[in-house]
């Protein structure tokens, strides 16, 4: 699937970082590197827009080497970027470490997976269909 994309950033097209990868890596556009404090959380530009065909989707999730090591995540994960959006792609990134951390221009951020999306129509009822698993939930069939 080809998707027409707008790259006002300076940094290269968003790839795949290995042939198997799901998701391509979205960099950061920035004038000047922003820092964030312990749990500041901030709107990191990418200048980046792109054209999705409708009936798909874009998702916007963390990358987990940056989690690990710098404890910045994105906030909303996964993030959707609906087919009919066609402004600017930005990604809410938040500080979960206990230090000051710099995000610089061209730094992978996120990373993003394409998505068909199936719609459905909802049907109201009084009653719906009962399955062994019921209500559980949050944990319900234990730790180990």
């Amino acid at each position: 699937m080809k998707i027409r994309v707008i790259n006002n950033s300076g940094n290269p097209l968003p790839e795949y970082s290995t042939e198997w990868s799901s998701g391509l890596d979205l960099r950061a556009n920035l004038e000047e590197p922003v820092t964030l404090e312990p749990l500041e959380r901030t709107l990191i530009p990418t200048g980046l827009f792109i054209e999705l065909p409708q009936g798909y989707e874009a998702q916007i999730r963390p990358r987990s080497g940056l989690t690990l090591k710098k404890g910045i995540t994105v906030l909303n994960t996964p993030g959707t970027i609906d087919a009919d959006y066609r402004g600017e792609i930005g990604i809410i990134v938040i500080n979960l470490s206990n230090d000051q951390v710099e995000i610089t221009h061209g730094e992978r951020i996120c990373q993003m997976v394409v998505s068909q999306v199936e719609k459905i129509e909802l049907e109201e009822a009084d009653k719906i269909n009962e399955t062994p698993r019921a209500a559980g939930g949050f944990g319900h069939t234990g730790t180990h």
